[in-house]
């Protein structure tokens, strides 16, 4: 059964709007998930070849660890929320062409100075990275008013949505001038520090809250079933912005025994989050599709990459630690979160939201619409089992992976096999997905 992710008074007024032919508008709010995914991709090609490198001791140049996680973070995921946001003024504006509404400066800029900024690292010059992180900064200032009204008076549900958006917007800024200080050599002294907000401002203040947020918001449109809040499961909700703040000041204390209570405080959290959500869904009927699995299973990615930040915490109890931790054993845990929560989320999201978009923006008469939009959601949904085990399988393939290097070396043939399997897992599902995504957006209304 096709589910709706808009309410009555929105399906009403989409009917209204104007047929446009076209989306490939630049500046336009699919176009900027469109390229914020293409660019997501590019990035992930990039970080298969620096796992096999490492595995296989090649020498990559360094310059391309920085453009694999800036090319994901900034070009990707920073891109993606930027379309997200597009897309939601769009769906409560009156115009008929909201959804083809062109920001082309603000496209053109923004892509541009993603590019300058992976160049910068390409060339080490780390002035130019400070410029174009302040350019980019800018950028998000220039949308943050828009943004901190659009999320108090659009958001009602679920409660708590709009503040959390709002404390993502400071998080993402304060990442952002830190990132800038450290480019611009003004932290010297403190250059540690400002590494730690800089990653964790922007990965635990603004991408994991808002992927949080949107999950929940999400999932229930999908689901067209409203979620149930006791009193213990909406403080856990809110505690999430809060727990990560403060676990973000027990890192710049290198107070292990705060993170480790902290990490508790926040997996109980995400645990009861996640049953939220289950009990949502089997009260639904358990209805599967491409999107609802991507949601579902991002979600329990989420609380697995807690509890193995928990464990790694614990771990540096003892001096020397219980396990030693390397390079790869960072890499693991990283992408449980990246490409286990952040990833699946993404696919989730452009699932149900592309077939949707293109539906509004090609088809004016009601009853074709809705012929159009169940043959490009049979499209997003084809080949859905094969497609999330490939990104679920390979996810965890990395985590065996660095798992076997406790015990075997580098040039083992189950590590060397296993380093295969999980690019080859990563790849194909990451290739099936957008080879669907392009076919949606090929395929013309009849």
């Amino acid at each position: 059964m096709s589910r709706s992710i808009l309410s009555a008074s929105e399906r009403r007024r989409t009917t209204k709007r104007a047929t446009l032919g076209s989306v490939s508008l630049p500046g336009a709010p699919l176009t900027f998930l469109l390229t914020g995914f293409t660019w997501l991709g590019m990035s992930y090609l990039l970080g298969i070849a620096l796992v096999i490198g490492l595995v296989y001791g090649t020498p990559l140049p360094r310059w391309l660890k920085p453009v694999h996680v800036h090319g994901a973070l900034v070009g990707g995921i920073l891109q993606l929320a930027i379309g997200g946001l597009l897309l939601s003024l769009a769906r409560v504006s009156d115009r008929k062409d909201a959804y083809a509404q062109s920001r082309f400066a603000l496209f053109l800029t923004f892509n541009a100075a993603t590019a300058g900024l992976l160049i910068s690292f390409w060339l080490g010059n780390m002035t130019i990275a400070g410029l174009t992180g302040l350019l980019l900064t800018g950028i998000v200032l220039s949308l943050t008013k828009t943004a901190w009204i659009h999320f108090g008076e659009a958001l009602r549900q679920p409660i708590g949505a709009a503040w959390m958006y709002r404390a993502t917007l400071v998080g993402l800024v304060g990442g952002l001038v830190a990132g800038i200080a450290m480019a611009l050599h003004l932290t010297d002294g403190f250059y540690a520090h400002a590494r730690l907000a800089h990653i964790h401002l922007i990965v635990l203040g603004f991408v994991i809250v808002a992927f949080i947020v949107a999950l929940h918001q999400l999932l229930p449109a999908l689901l067209a079933r409203p979620l149930k809040f006791g009193p213990i499961t909406q403080v856990a909700f809110w505690f999430l912005p809060a727990g990560f703040v403060a676990l973000l000041g027990a890192f710049l204390l290198s107070a292990v025994w705060l993170q480790i209570v902290l990490g508790c405080l926040l997996l109980v959290s995400l645990a009861l989050c996640t049953m939220n959500l289950l009990s949502t869904w089997l009260k639904a009927g358990s209805p599967g599709t491409a999107a609802t699995d991507h949601l579902l299973i991002g979600a329990f990615f989420l609380v697995l990459v807690t509890a193995t930040g928990l464990a790694m915490s614990a771990n540096y109890l003892r001096d020397p630690p219980m396990m030693p931790i390397g390079s790869l054993h960072l890499v693991a845990y990283t992408h449980l979160a990246f490409i286990g929560f952040v990833t699946q989320g993404i696919c989730g999201t452009l699932s149900a939201y592309v077939p949707y978009v293109l539906t509004v923006m090609r088809v004016h008469n009601t009853a074709k619409r809705e012929l159009y939009r169940a043959e490009l959601e049979g499209i997003m949904n084809r080949w859905r089992t094969v497609q999330l085990a490939g990104l679920s399988l390979g996810t965890m393939a990395l985590s065996v992976l660095a798992a076997l290097t406790w015990s075997m070396p580098l040039a083992s043939l189950y590590v060397q096999t296993t380093v295969w399997v999980a690019a080859g897992l990563l790849l194909a599902s990451l290739t099936l997905f957008t080879a669907k995504l392009a076919w949606a957006v090929g395929l013309r209304p009849s």
